[in-house]
């Protein structure tokens, strides 16, 4: 339950995963490292949680949402891993500490990755009920309050292609 509030089942997220054919390796992500959005104290890390280099990266994420029947996907959030609480580093630490092992190759998925304005919350949840009610999805007609069997979810990163950055660490 500590993990859980505001962030999320994260331990949840280290079983039964799927994902699409994009991997982004971590060294190609090295080049968009920034300082968080927020200060890493509510809730202050567990002390093998705490890390001296915490950072983040400047990478917008837009997710879209195309129900059956819809020609094209409506977007529904525009965030930054920017938004992240926990660093990758740290979510490595976490699902170790848990059990799980990692090897090289493994994959890491960050979970919810929420910012402040509704249109940057990070789940269905925090769509639907933090901004009000059911989701619209652009101008089908079509609303959701949770994922829909048939629906296709689209998660597409993009990024300043020359940043000019001061590394963090």
């Amino acid at each position: 339950a500590w993990e859980y509030v505001p962030l999320g089942p994260f331990g949840a997220k280290n079983f039964a995963t799927s994902i699409s054919p994009w991997v982004v390796p971590y060294e190609a992500l090295l080049p968009f490292r920034t300082p968080p959005v927020s200060p890493q104290d509510d809730p202050c890390p567990l002390p093998y949680l705490q890390d001296p280099n915490y950072d983040a990266f400047d990478v917008d994420l837009t997710v879209a949402i195309q129900g059956q029947g819809m020609s094209e996907a409506a977007v529904v959030s525009k965030s930054n891993m920017k938004n992240l609480y926990w660093n990758i580093r740290q979510q490595l630490v976490h699902h170790t500490v848990t059990g799980c092992s990692m090897r090289p190759g493994d994959l890491l998925g960050t979970g919810t990755i929420s910012g402040s304005d509704p249109d940057s919350f990070g789940s269905m949840l925090e769509l639907s009920w933090k901004a009000g009610g059911s989701l619209p999805l652009g101008s089908s007609g079509q609303s959701r309050e949770f994922l829909e069997d048939g629906d296709t979810g689209r998660i597409r990163p993009s990024t300043d292609p020359n940043p000019i950055r001061t590394p963090s660490a």
